[in-house]
Order: C-alpha cells, then sequence, then structure tokens
C-alpha cells in the first residue's frame, strides 16, 4: 500500500506541474521555482512533514520536497546557530543533494555530445 501512496502523491505533484506548464503561461523553469517555494512554505509550517511520512518517496523525492528539505534545514542552522543559520543551514542539510546533481550533470556531460539547436 506504501508503494501505491507514493505513487499517487508523487504522479499528483507531476500533473500538477504539467497542467500549471500547459494551461497557464508559466515556463518549466518557473513552474520549479514556484514548487521549491510550495516546499519551502508548506514545510516551515509543518505540513509537509506529514505528507512525506503519509506518501514516503513520493513526497520526498520530487523538487517540492527539495524545498522542504531547505526549510527543514534552516530551521535546524537556526536552532544551532541562531541568524546566522539562516545563510547555513538549508546549504549544509542539502549539500549532498545538489554535489548528486552536480556530480551526476558532469558524468552525463562526459558520455553525451550537446548539439547546438
Amino acid at each position: 500500500m506504501q508503494f501505491l501512496w507514493a505513487f499517487l502523491v508523487g504522479g499528483l505533484i507531476c500533473v500538477i506541474g504539467q497542467i500549471l506548464i500547459d494551461r497557464t503561461k508559466l515556463t518549466s523553469a518557473r513552474v520549479m521555482v514556484l514548487f521549491v517555494v510550495a516546499g519551502v512554505v508548506l514545510g516551515g509550517v509543518g505540513l509537509y512533514p506529514r505528507l512525506v511520512e503519509f506518501a514516503g518517496a513520493g513526497a520526498g523525492v520530487p523538487i517540492v520536497g527539495f524545498g522542504n528539505l531547505l526549510a527543514k534545514g534552516v530551521k535546524a542552522g537556526v536552532d544551532g546557530y541562531g541568524i546566522l543559520g539562516i545563510l547555513t543551514g538549508g546549504l549544509k542539510i542539502a549539500a549532498p543533494g545538489i554535489m548528486g546533481a552536480v556530480l551526476m550533470s558532469f558524468v552525463a556531460s562526459l558520455v553525451f555530445n550537446s548539439k547546438a539547436k
């Protein structure tokens, strides 16, 4: 049952993004920023962690989960370092994911040849 909920919640997040791209004038980059900000806001007020508990990776893996992770890091940073934690907390907790994305992008750039449009 856990896999079903993860699939449905993750799929619903993707459907919302696709509808925003298809039905509005928002670009995919703006939708991505909107999702990150939504994750920060929902994580900041404590709603998104409950969704992650319910749906697991279906809510934690999409870009909205990255926003939630940033909010969690900022909160932990402020608790540990005070006002300076606002600047360091989010990046400290999200560093493994950011480094993974950078590393995989580098590997992809070595394997594939890009072509100008």
